[in-house]
């Protein structure tokens, strides 16, 4: 993944994405506790915090959404 890559947009208006700002304040938290891995993406919506993780060293992340659509986009 490619730093300041666009996310798709899941369509319609049931699905927002987490903000780059809140993306930044989790793995803030969170970063320094994992390595490689393995991670769950639920209510994956348009896979922003998964692809997030992949990008800062998780091995596979496993995105889960009810919405068919959402997970098409990721």
């Amino acid at each position: 993944n490619q730093k300041g890559t666009v996310l798709k947009a899941v369509p319609g208006m049931g699905t927002r994405p987490t903000t780059d700002k809140v993306k930044e304040a989790i793995f803030n938290m969170i970063g320094p506790y994992f390595e490689k891995g393995l991670g769950l993406d639920l209510y994956a919506g348009s896979g922003g915090l998964g692809i997030e993780a992949l990008s800062r060293g998780m091995e596979k992340v496993i995105f889960v959404d009810k919405d068919i659509q959402a997970l098409q986009t990721v």
